[in-house]
């Protein structure tokens, strides 16, 4: 390998663990940021096989890493003609990666918040509807009603700035930068 070589793949590595270390600091595991390089930096959907062999893991652990990326939105199974085995891509625009990442963990909070407005509100009516309630007891189911209602209001934002970013409204208000210019 020439020199030259040498030092293109060394400005490859870094470019891959400065992607690593950018998804750590969003909350992605560190292996998942490490294939999501790695497929990004190859420029074309890569094999099991080939992240195996280029990260040193397992494929069992491997197909882990690619199903994680594939919940979080950051990555997807492709077809290829006269390919039988799977191929994974990732987006290759660094602020859609960013939009996927995070709308994606926002949508998973959405959820979670409904299951547990629900299953709250219905102990709350239960209480509401017990005979013999004091004024106190009145009160404080009325207040826990309120802070319900914040908390629903709060999730009611979150949702609307996933769709701002999902629609990419965000970039109305937030301009990409191409080549250094908005």
């Amino acid at each position: 390998m020439k020199i030259h070589d040498e030092r293109i793949e060394d400005v490859r590595t870094q470019f891959i663990e400065k992607i690593t270390d950018n998804m750590n600091a969003f909350g992605v595991s560190t292996s998942v940021g490490r294939v999501l390089g790695i497929i990004y930096m190859n420029q074309k959907p890569m094999t099991l096989d080939e992240l195996s062999e280029e990260t040193g893991m397992s494929k069992t652990r491997m197909s882990q890493v690619v199903r994680e990326m594939i919940d979080l939105d950051i990555a997807e199974r492709v077809f290829k003609k006269g390919i039988r085995k799977d191929l994974f891509q990732v987006e290759e625009d660094y602020y859609q990666t960013f939009i996927s990442l995070f709308t994606s963990t926002w949508h998973k909070a959405i959820k979670r918040s409904r299951t547990f407005e629900q299953r709250l509100l219905k102990t709350l009516d239960e209480l509401q509807n017990v005979s013999g309630l004091t004024e106190e007891d009145e009160e404080a189911i009325n207040e826990l009603f309120h802070e319900m209602r914040d908390w629903m209001d709060y999730y009611d934002w979150i949702r609307r700035v996933t769709e701002f970013f999902e629609s990419g409204e965000i970039f109305e208000h937030v301009p990409k930068k191409k080549n250094g210019r908005n």
